[in-house]
């Protein structure tokens, strides 16, 4: 059942208007600059009545603007707006600078790992393509896991790439068995 609006008295409307200084309680205009209105502070659409409580002198634009929302229903300030985009922004910041940290600890891990086999095979440096292999198995497996292989890995096989082979096999198994 539709909520029925009650009539408003003239007497009423004038009790309120004096009660409120014939000022809108929203923006404080008044007349002659605005014609004023008699607002429910909870709509009728929501079942408000109309008791002198529940009344609140409003202008034309406020009162209409205002619609069939209750006053609890504030739209955020742009000083709200401001805060809150802030406090998003913090949280990327904070979230990009633990990505950067966890990228870092991999890439020093990866290094870790690369020295073993660079030491085992008396080289200076390690192919790109074989760090890169290397900071994906440090995604996916804990690195003394990883440190296990590659020293297992340099100590069977033969050959520079025959062991870096033999690592991605380790790994993988290892992989296979977590899942």
């Amino acid at each position: 059942m539709a909520n029925v609006r009650e009539p408003i008295s003239k007497k009423k409307r004038f009790d309120v208007f004096k009660r409120d200084g014939f000022k809108c309680q929203y923006c404080g205009a008044h007349p002659p600059a605005v014609l004023l209105h008699v607002d429910h502070i909870n709509p009728v659409a929501n079942g408000g009545k109309s008791n002198t409580d529940n009344l609140i002198t409003a202008c034309e634009p406020c009162n209409l603007g205002k619609g069939a929302r209750p006053l609890t229903d504030i739209p955020p300030t742009l000083a709200d707006k401001a805060v809150i985009a802030a406090e998003r922004e913090a949280q990327i910041v904070g979230y990009n600078k633990i990505l950067a940290a966890g990228a870092k600890r991999i890439d020093n891990d990866s290094w870790d790992v690369a020295n073993l086999w660079i030491d085992a095979h008396n080289k200076d440096s390690i192919r790109k393509d074989y760090r890169t292999s290397i900071k994906s198995f440090l995604h996916k497996l804990p690195k003394q896991e990883v440190l296990d292989a590659m020293e297992r890995a340099v100590s069977k096989a033969r050959g520079q790439d025959a062991s870096f082979r033999y690592f991605c096999g380790i790994c993988w198994a290892k992989i296979r068995e977590q899942a």
